[in-house]
């Protein structure tokens, strides 16, 4: 396929997995300073959405994990833009596609009709593939951070990782304790 039709294909769209980007990856600083574009935007859609996830919890545990959540995601965007104060660089530029999709699907479990503690199981579910999704993104930050020499900026990566995952666990533990066995019964019945 010539070049200039796969250009045009781009622009009008006609392959809608496909955006065109200004991104350019010339070095590993490069490739850093877009990893941490992507976390910025991936970390500031859930600070929209977790009041709405909160609200829509069924037991105070789980709404108390979303709102601990929200209060720690807003550190975790002053940590990136610590980060990117430091490298001299300006935060936006990309917006994090992926996570869209994951906040869109976790709100239409928000709206979703049926059995309420079932819904709030696929909540949670929704709420962990956010969690995986960012820790596999600072993962590979911090690993390039590292790889650089930014030792600072390392360190406040794998800071967040490991909230990241805290989260996750806090996550599974309402999931196993409470949600998931009272959403097995209704379905039981």
């Amino acid at each position: 396929m010539p070049l200039e039709e796969i250009k045009s294909i781009v622009r009008n769209r006609r392959i809608p997995y496909m955006r065109t980007t200004s991104l350019k990856l010339e070095s590993v600083k490069d490739l850093l300073i877009a990893e941490l574009r992507d976390l910025h935007s991936a970390e500031e859609q859930p600070v929209e959405a977790l009041p709405k996830m909160a609200e829509a919890a069924s037991s105070t545990e789980l709404k108390n994990a979303f709102n601990h959540h929200l209060e720690e995601t807003r550190k975790h965007v002053t940590r990136l833009d610590d980060a990117f104060e430091s490298l001299g660089e300006k935060a936006s530029g990309e917006t994090c596609e992926a996570m869209k999709g994951l906040v869109k699907e976790g709100e239409e479990f928000i709206k979703a009709k049926g059995q309420p503690d079932v819904r709030y199981a696929r909540l949670i579910g929704a709420a962990q593939r956010v969690e995986h999704y960012e820790m596999a993104r600072y993962g590979t930050a911090r690993t390039l951070a590292k790889r650089l020499g930014m030792n600072d900026i390392a360190e406040a990566l794998q800071k967040t990782l490991e909230e990241e995952q805290v989260a996750d666990e806090k996550l599974t533990t309402v999931t196993e304790s409470d949600v998931n066995a009272t959403a097995t019964r209704v379905a039981a019945k």
